[in-house]
Formats: structure tokens, C-alpha cells, sequence
């Protein structure tokens, strides 16, 4: 399916761009993508410098948690349910530490600790894939989970609201976290669906019913802080998990005798390697939507749907949020760029801006992590990965929508 969604990017392109050039007689629309598309290609390899350093760190890291049993222990207190969800791994595969550790990343917002360990789990997965080319079933719903930015503390969407003046930053907060949650339980049911797991037993229900306990606690600790606290705590909070968690790793590893900075070493080379094998799969895709942007066919688009409410007497409130809804799956920089020009066009605590907020902590750049953590193991048959983190994507939108109507309007 990938395949054709990517033809898809520049087919629409293309002809978006040859009806303006007919209808507004504008020539300088193919100017305008070409640039576009040099300009994508040199982000994509920008972007895979950048990732770079931060793969060879925090890899590097990994390599430590790893000798020193750490991710070991991780993995014991979560296999029974990994056992139920993810059946074809055995029991001793290092995956299960790394998924555990990426998915405590990405709850706490550390997107630069998240991504290399959910790399490294990528490629510890990949080890137990039979056909090399083709995702396996935990693979996917690994990518899922991912992809529906289960996210509990929205760090730089309470800064980026505080910066432009707004009167509540951390307003967003609650329904960010009630819209990423819905997208994360959707992303699961339709892998669970998909792959006729048996999720309905004592086992992943206990887990469920503690994880969501644990979540919603935090959640409500933080929901009863002031605007200001809130903010502070949860980057303080963030940061501060960051910091100790290396700490930790360093001090298990010398108690128990490992050559700590060779062991880094080692595992940031891996991070070298990974960091240059996703630079064909990341500028493929950054070209794709850099296309579609530049052709107007994102406008039309929105254009479309806005014409789609009015058609049916649908409250059209939230349609200057659309930008920000549609590029998010595409692009998490231009989705981040669409937000804060909402917040300045309508003004940072309007309901455009919030809805902009919401749906930019609850939704991921679906097609930029399915070609990063795809692409590191060269997987290029995604099988049902993509339509399943598109709906989580879609339920994670269309709570953001209702959420921001509730909580705004009342």
C-alpha cells in the first residue's frame, strides 16, 4: 500500500499543479516545486545527520542497559502481556526491554530518548522476522503504537502556547491527553483485530486496567496543578527522568563490573549505521509530501472539506485547524509551522488555535515514523500497518475535534 500511497503524492501534485496553471495562469507554481522537491531532499538527509548524534547516543546507552541486565528486568515485569500480544517472540528476545523503554520515552515526551530505542527494538524484531522484507505482526503493532503518539505530558505544546501569550497554556493539557489515549486504544484494537489476537482475557485486562490507573493518576496530578506549575513540572519532570536514567544506567553498569564506555562505543556505532540506512526511505517520503504542499493540493483539499460541512449544516469552527490536521501525518515540522501560524492568525487561546494544540499532541507524523523504523530495517511490505496507524490517526483527530469542542465550548 505504501507504493501507492507515494504515487499517489505526485500524481495529485501534478495535476493540482496543471489545474492552477490553467485556472490563475500562475507558471510559477512549477518553480515553487521544484524547489520544493531539492528542498525535501536536502532535509532528508539533514534530518538523518541530526538523528545521527542522537542514534549514537542514546544507543550507545542501550548498549549499557543491556549488559548491565537492565532492560532484562524491564522486560520480565511486562512479558506476560508482550507474551499475549506479541506471541511470536521468544521469551528472551532483547526486543521486549527496548519497546519498554521507547514506550516510557514517548508517555513522558521524550521524543530524542524514544526514537533510537524504538529503532533498536526495531531492529531486535527484526532478528525474529522470518521473511525480511515483509513487517511481522509485532513489528506492527509495535509501528502502531508508535504512530499514535501515546503521548502524557505535551511539553512543546504548553511552551509553545505560553511564548505566544496565552492566558491558560496548559488548557490543552487534559484533552490532549484524553485524545491520544482514544488513538492509542484504536491503533491497538485494529492490530488486535487484524491479527485475531486474544485480548480479551485476565491477563492483558490486569494491565490494561494498571497502565490506564497509572496514566490517569499522573494525568489528574497534573490537571490539578496551575497553568504555570503544570508547564514547569512536566518539563522538569522530563528531563529529569531523562538525566537519571542515564545516570542509572552508568552506575548499574559499573556495580556490575561492564566496561562501561566500551560498551558505548559499541552501540553507537550501531546507531552510525542505522542513521545512514533510513536516508532513502526519508527523503522518498519527505520529496512526496514537500510535492503536495508546494502543488496547492493540500488548499484544495481543505477547500473540499470545508465546502463538505457547509454542504451538510456542520459547524465549520474548527476548519482553520485543518492544516494542521491534514499535514500532521505528513509532516510533523509543517504540522508544528500550521499550529503556530493558527495561534497567530486567530490568536493563541482562540478555538481554531486550540483545536490546533489538540490535535498536535495526539496525532504522530505516520508517515515519517513508518519510514524511519521501516526503512532502518529495510522492510519495504508494511502489510497492514499503514490503514491501522491511519485509523488511529483518524480517531485520534476526530476526538481532538470533540474534545476541543467540549472542553472550549462547553
Amino acid at each position: 500500500m505504501l507504493n501507492y500511497i507515494w504515487a499517489f503524492f505526485f500524481i495529485a501534485s501534478f495535476v493540482a499543479a496543471v489545474v492552477t496553471c490553467i485556472l490563475e495562469g500562475n507558471l510559477a507554481i512549477w518553480s515553487q516545486m521544484s524547489n520544493a522537491l531539492f528542498e525535501a531532499a536536502k532535509s532528508g538527509f539533514e534530518i538523518s545527520i541530526y538523528l545521527t548524534g542522537m542514534l549514537c547516543f542514546w544507543l550507545g546507552m542501550l548498549k549499557i542497559a543491556e549488559k548491565s541486565k537492565i532492560t532484562d528486568g524491564l522486560a520480565r515485569i511486562l512479558y506476560p502481556l508482550f507474551k499475549k500480544i506479541m506471541p511470536e517472540i521468544p521469551e528472551k528476545s532483547p526486543a521486549f526491554g527496548s519497546i519498554v523503554m521507547n514506550i516510557a520515552a514517548n508517555i513522558l515526551g521524550l521524543d530524542n530518548a524514544a526514537t533510537p530505542m524504538g529503532l533498536k527494538a526495531m531492529e531486535q524484531l527484526q532478528a525474529e522476522n522470518k521473511s525480511k522484507t515483509s513487517a511481522s505482526n509485532a513489528q506492527i503493532l509495535f509501528m502502531v503504537i508508535n504512530s499514535s503518539s501515546v503521548t502524557l505530558i505535551p511539553i512543546t505544546i504548553l511552551m509553545y502556547r505560553s511564548q505566544l501569550g496565552s492566558s491558560n497554556p496548559g488548557l490543552v493539557f487534559i484533552p490532549i491527553l484524553l485524545a491520544t489515549s482514544i488513538s492509542t486504544l484504536v491503533g491497538f484494537l485494529s492490530v488486535a483485530a487484524v491479527q485475531r489476537l486474544n485480548i480479551f482475557n485476565r491477563i492483558v485486562l490486569v494491565y490494561g486496567i494498571v497502565l490506564g490507573g497509572l496514566i490517569a493518576l499522573l494525568g489528574t496530578g497534573f490537571a490539578l496543578l496551575g497553568a504555570e506549575a503544570r508547564a514547569a513540572m512536566s518539563s522538569g519532570l522530563g528531563n529529569f527522568i531523562l538525566i537519571f536514567a542515564v545516570f542509572c544506567f552508568i552506575t548499574i553498569g559499573l556495580c556490575r563490573k561492564i566496561k562501561v564506555y566500551d560498551e558505548f562505543i559499541t552501540g553507537a556505532k550501531d546507531g552510525f549505521n542505522i542513521a545512514v540506512s533510513i536516508i532513502p526511505y526519508l527523503v522518498a517520503m519527505l520529496a512526496a509530501i514537500a510535492l503536495f504542499r508546494s502543488s496547492g493540493a493540500l488548499d484544495l483539499l481543505i477547500s473540499g472539506i470545508k465546502e463538505l460541512c457547509a454542504a451538510f449544516s456542520l459547524d465549520t469552527e474548527f476548519v482553520p485547524a485543518l492544516p494542521t490536521v491534514l499535514l500532521k501525518p505528513l509532516s510533523g515540522s509543517g504540522a508544528r509551522a500550521m499550529m503556530i501560524e493558527t495561534m497567530q492568525s486567530y490568536g493563541v487561546d482562540s478555538f481554531p488555535a486550540f483545536v490546533s494544540a489538540v490535535v498536535q499532541g495526539s496525532t504522530e507524523t505516520t508517515f515519517y515514523v513508518l519510514a524511519v523504523y521501516f526503512g532502518a530495517v529495510k522492510i519495504t511490505n508494511t502489510r497492514h500497518a499503514l490503514p491501522c496507524a491511519l485509523l488511529a490517526d483518524l480517531a485520534g483527530v476526530v476526538a481532538a475535534i470533540v474534545l476541543s469542542y467540549w472542553f472550549y465550548m462547553g
